[in-house]
């Protein structure tokens, strides 16, 4: 059943291919160092940690709208895979990264292992960006602003059927919550996309708890469960200095827990992504810290 899965598989994703700046490939040993096994254990989790995903070298040429673009997408077809393999075995798929580009072949993995049961699944991503571009729109031609265009099945055809099958989520079923800085034609890709967005002007308006709820209920509706997919960009840089993409008004360390918190209570969640933390930005691994914190109350933390 979705949510009650006492394995979890670790999949790391040491990948910064996808952005602009060097450093997000350190993530998954940050988070590791930080003490993610011992944080899964005690809350009686056995934890099968797979290491990490192999990345290539960044290759000699690569179009300018789809920067390393091989090169990602071997990681991709890999991490699919393992998402793949975990789910299909009943584990819980966490992969940690890396660049938010990865989550191509997590979500692909999920989504593919649920279809072989005849059941879609939902998605939840939190970002501080929309993360929607195609490589017509993106003004950098960085697939970590792309990942979920192709989840959706927008964009260049070798990533958007990742998996054999295209879209991997229904637009219905797919929630992005804590944007705040929106590129001006990705904005309209938005809009039409038909996904729900919950931006901090939300948040702020009407809270963590009923945008969380809305959020997961959209998510879940006529659905196996629901994907988080955790930037650590969406957390304000007060909180959360170590990621490439700081960006001012962002979500507070409890509005972050509260959403994580109101996830592991929904016995919904099949799969989770924690990405972007980026050791060289980072103040005393506090943001890798934070990001076990995260892991942990989604995956059933409570304070008593």
């Amino acid at each position: 059943m979705p949510g009650t899965a006492k394995r979890v598989r670790v999949l790391g994703v040491p990948l910064d291919l996808g952005a602009s700046k060097q450093g997000a490939s350190g993530g998954p040993a940050a988070i590791r160092l930080a003490g993610l096994a011992s944080a899964l254990e005690n809350l009686n989790y056995t934890v099968q940690d797979h290491g990490d995903v192999d990345v290539p070298p960044a290759p000699a040429k690569s179009p300018k709208n789809l920067r390393n673009a091989s090169a990602i997408l071997k990681v991709c077809k890999e991490l699919e895979r393992g998402a793949y393999d975990a789910a299909r075995s009943g584990a819980f798929p966490l992969t940690i990264g890396g660049d938010h580009s990865l989550a191509m072949g997590s979500v692909s993995g999920v989504a593919r292992a649920w279809r072989e049961k005849e059941q879609p699944i939902g998605l939840i991503w939190v970002d501080a960006h929309a993360d929607i571009n195609t490589p017509q729109t993106s003004p950098s031609g960085n697939l970590h602003g792309m990942p979920l265009a192709h989840i959706l099945g927008l964009g260049h055809k070798d990533f958007a059927k990742l998996g054999g099958f295209s879209p991997k989520v229904r637009p219905e079923n797919t929630c992005l919550i804590g944007v705040r800085d929106v590129d001006k034609e990705e904005a309209v890709i938005l809009r039409k996309s038909g996904i729900r967005v919950f931006s901090m002007t939300e948040v702020d308006t009407y809270g963590m708890a009923a945008v969380a709820q809305q959020a997961i209920a959209a998510a879940s509706e006529g659905t196996a469960g629901f994907h988080l997919s955790f930037d650590v960009d969406v957390v304000d840089p007060a909180m959360a200095p170590g990621t490439g993409t700081l960006k001012r008004g962002g979500l507070t360390y409890r509005e972050a827990q509260l959403l994580m918190e109101l996830t592991a209570a929904s016995k919904k969640l099949i799969g989770l992504d924690l990405v972007e933390v980026n050791p060289l930005e980072d103040v005393q691994n506090w943001t890798a810290v934070l990001g076990v914190e995260l892991i942990a109350s989604a995956l059933g933390k409570r304070i008593y």
